[in-house]
């Protein structure tokens, strides 16, 4: 069931499921709660209180938000911790791995440890080598650039099939046609613009000031970097030694968790065992 959360600005849509240990999923740029759906019943089955949060301006929750940096939606997701009743596990997706990670660096007390699924949390730059011998990756970068400068839903689904490479499960191909419908609303392509537009720097200055566990998981075939392993030890190695590690989904591309949500499920919860038995 849907339930709201009411903030300056707007209010955020979320649901809950499950008892236990808290839980937060939040998904990136152009999606919604949904593309955790499979992974959220996984966790909640394993005994963990999961919820799943509509961004702002995705989803059920409102645009018309001042602003949508990764500030933002860390502010958003610790207001959603603190209302549940915190610690929780923060995980993101791509532009909210970078949110998660500002968010336990503001508040360390609010949150138990990170999962960074394919996660655009460092300063990024264009690989000009890359583009030259890699079309996965050279596609990806054009059709992430062309969706976000002209603000077309139809880009922005050529790029989601890219991302999502191989033979497609019933289930993504719903959820990729629901988004399809979803980010024709009136001004849901404006707010996908704006955060392709704000730059990760925020998040990839607050990695040094992690201090609690941290999974990056990626996917083999992930069309945003040339080398998407490459990209996740580079998270890693800038929080502090011994909190992170990566782990790689192969035939992923850059939406593991809705591809794989069986695979991404076992790593987290294998990641926060691991932890829980210290």
């Amino acid at each position: 069931m849907t339930e709201f959360l009411e903030l300056d600005g707007g209010r955020l849509a979320y649901d809950v499921i499950g008892e236990g240990p808290l839980i937060v999923l939040a998904h990136g740029m152009g999606d919604n709660r949904a593309a955790y759906r499979e992974v959220a019943v996984r966790l909640a089955d394993a005994g963990y209180r999961v919820a799943t949060v509509d961004q702002r301006g995705h989803g059920e929750s409102s645009t018309g938000w001042a602003s949508y940096t990764r500030t933002d939606s860390a502010a958003d997701l610790l207001a959603v911790v603190r209302h549940l009743g915190g610690p929780a596990v923060l995980v993101g997706h791509s532009f909210t791995g970078g949110s998660v990670t500002i968010a336990a660096a503001q508040e360390p007390e609010s949150v138990s440890a990170l999962v960074e699924i394919s996660p655009f949390t460092r300063a990024q730059k264009v690989d000009f080598g890359g583009l030259l011998s890699n079309a996965r990756y050279r596609k990806g970068v054009t059709l992430l650039l062309g969706a976000g400068t002209f603000r077309s839903v139809g880009l922005w689904k050529r790029y989601l099939e890219h991302a999502c490479p191989g033979t497609r499960s019933a289930d993504v191909t719903e959820h990729l046609a629901a988004l399809d419908t979803d980010l024709r609303r009136p001004g849901r392509m404006a707010v996908v613009s704006k955060m392709g537009m704000s730059a990760p720097t925020d998040a990839g200055a607050r990695l040094g000031d992690v201090r609690c566990p941290l999974l990056v998981v990626e996917g083999s075939l992930d069309p945003d970097w040339p080398d998407a392993r490459a990209e996740g030890e580079g998270v890693v190695a800038a929080v502090p030694d011994g909190l992170g590690r990566v782990e790689v989904i192969e035939g992923a591309g850059h939406y593991p968790h809705v591809q794989f949500p069986a695979e991404v499920a076992g790593a987290i919860l294998t990641f926060l065992g691991a932890e829980t038995r210290g």
